[in-house]
């Protein structure tokens, strides 16, 4: 389905004339802020998006990390830009759905606040134990969770993070009881997990594909409606838990205000970046799916996922200043 949407709304925009927009745009490089730290997934997506759209704009585009707060810095950075199109930004799940719950006094509105330009990809989330968990199902997880409960404990890279909230949400919805165990990072928990020392982590399929693949971790299941491409083989925690829906995404932002026009240009550069075989390649390989949208479908898209995880935020007690 994503296929299809993304080629129709590429075929669409590419059947547009530059000069029916008449701004001429750009005329100097653009800038793309990345709200974490160089290396995670939103950073490896954000620069081959990056690469593609500086082809289709012909002008480049620099890529300036802004981390910290959860993204919230970066994104309020962002929010505070002329609407012009030369400052633009990767917009996550985080920044734009979990932030606006958890923290009290959020610089910015992640619904009036921007512009939206593309839904670029969605990265699933896995359910991931160490090797040595009595459970080879999701079926005999749940039960086994439900026969010991409080027992056993999951990892996060901190609170409020999607893995912590993914853990909440199941947790709800299986009636199991396991305690969330923060860290400062995905990374520090990983190494937990694989040790053995907490038996559980919700991680992204990515960052987890390697040592899943090495045996280091046993996956259960992936948190998207449908199996991943990557792990074909690999059940959605759906197919036994009806309804179970979490993932990451990477979606364009430009700052409200910004021409309609420019925004439709700044679209078109990343609906043909996507589509570049080599990005799609890669992107593949990072096991995220490339989904390309409309601005209106991922204003849209932005709706829905606040109002989906503010109750989550609610009841998981999580909090940030």
């Amino acid at each position: 389905m994503h296929r299809l949407f993304f080629a129709a709304a590429l075929a669409v925009l590419l059947a547009v004339s530059p000069a029916a927009g008449q701004v001429v745009f750009p005329t100097r490089p653009v800038t793309l802020d990345i709200p974490f730290p160089a290396g995670g997934s939103t950073d490896l997506v954000g620069r081959l998006v990056a690469e593609g759209m500086a082809k289709a704009l012909g002008q480049p585009v620099v890529v300036e990390n802004r981390g910290g707060g959860g993204g919230s810095l970066g994104t309020a950075h962002l929010a505070k830009q002329p609407p012009d199109g030369y400052a633009v930004m990767m917009g996550t799940v985080s920044t734009h759905a979990l932030n606006p719950a958890l923290y009290r006094n959020l610089p910015y509105d992640p619904v009036t606040g921007f512009a939206p330009v593309s839904l670029l990809v969605i990265v699933p989330n896995a359910l991931v134990v160490h090797p040595g968990f009595p459970a080879n199902t999701l079926a005999e997880f749940i039960a086994e969770l439900k026969a010991n409960p409080g027992k056993y404990s999951y990892a996060s890279a901190g609170n409020g993070t999607p893995g912590h909230l993914s853990g909440e949400l199941f947790k709800s919805m299986a009636g199991v009881d396991m305690q969330h165990i923060p860290y400062q990072g995905a990374g520090p928990a990983l190494v937990d997990v694989i040790s053995g020392q907490v038996p559980i982590m919700f991680d992204n399929l990515p960052t987890a594909s390697g040592y899943i693949r090495s045996g280091k971790l046993k996956a259960l299941g992936v948190t998207t409606l449908t199996r991943a491409p990557s792990f074909p083989d690999l059940p959605a925690v759906a197919e036994t838990l009806p309804g179970y829906e979490t993932y990451s995404w990477n979606a364009l932002f430009a700052p409200a205000g910004t021409p309609p026009a420019i925004v439709d240009t700044l679209n078109a550069a990343a609906l043909k970046a996507l589509a570049e075989p080599k990005v799609q390649a890669r992107l593949a390989d990072f096991s995220a799916v490339t989904v390309g949208s409309t601005p209106q479908a991922l204003a849209e898209h932005v709706k829905r996922e606040v109002a989906k995880w503010a109750p989550i935020v609610k009841a998981s007690g999580a909090r940030l200043d």
